[in-house]
């Protein structure tokens, strides 16, 4: 099993990929608090949200195929996701005003965090790199009201992933429901 694991570091390193990694953050976690600001250049911290159900989605890059489109379905699902109490939170490491193009564009009415350090990626374990160019990979986590991570998707399908969010977050509240 080590011998896979080096083998596999070793490949990745060859081709100039790189995760910036951090411990992978599993459900039950506290979500790590941020604060950033938005394609508004209003701030935006983690704890501003508790309370709340949180869908924290980061995503590689403003205006692309694959970005739009889940941003869109996001936008699109917004009263249904509004109705379950979610708040959408979009985090790439664009700059704020790429974010204000894209959401001006697409008329996205939700918060588009700029983590142009890199840092929450980081922390979220969500941050990669292709030898010097840096973006975040498509992950999301919903983050219950009381800060902890819920839920974690690795592998988001941009068309599918509001759907499925929605259909994840109905069935976090009523395990909730019957368990408190």
């Amino acid at each position: 099993m080590r011998w896979i694991k080096r083998t596999a570091a070793s490949m990745v390193a060859l081709l100039g990929l790189q995760a910036a990694h951090a411990t992978e953050l599993t459900i039950g976690d506290p979500a790590p608090g941020f604060s950033l600001k938005d394609q508004a250049n209003q701030p935006h911290a983690l704890a501003d949200y508790r309370g709340r159900w949180v869908v924290l989605y980061f995503y590689p890059k403003d205006d692309t195929p694959g970005c739009t489109t889940e941003a869109c379905n996001f936008r699109d699902d917004l009263p249904v996701l509004r109705a379950l109490g979610v708040q959408i939170i979009g985090v790439s490491i664009d700059s704020t005003a790429s974010h204000a193009q894209f959401a001006k564009k697409f008329d996205l009415p939700f918060p588009l965090l700029a983590d142009t350090s890199g840092r929450v990626a980081r922390a979220y374990d969500a941050l990669t790199s292709f030898g010097p160019v840096r973006f975040a990979r498509r992950h999301t986590f919903i983050i219950d009201p009381d800060g902890k991570i819920a839920k974690v998707y690795r592998n988001v399908k941009p068309a599918t992933h509001s759907r499925e969010i929605q259909r994840d977050v109905k069935a976090l509240q009523a395990a909730r429901k019957t368990s408190g």
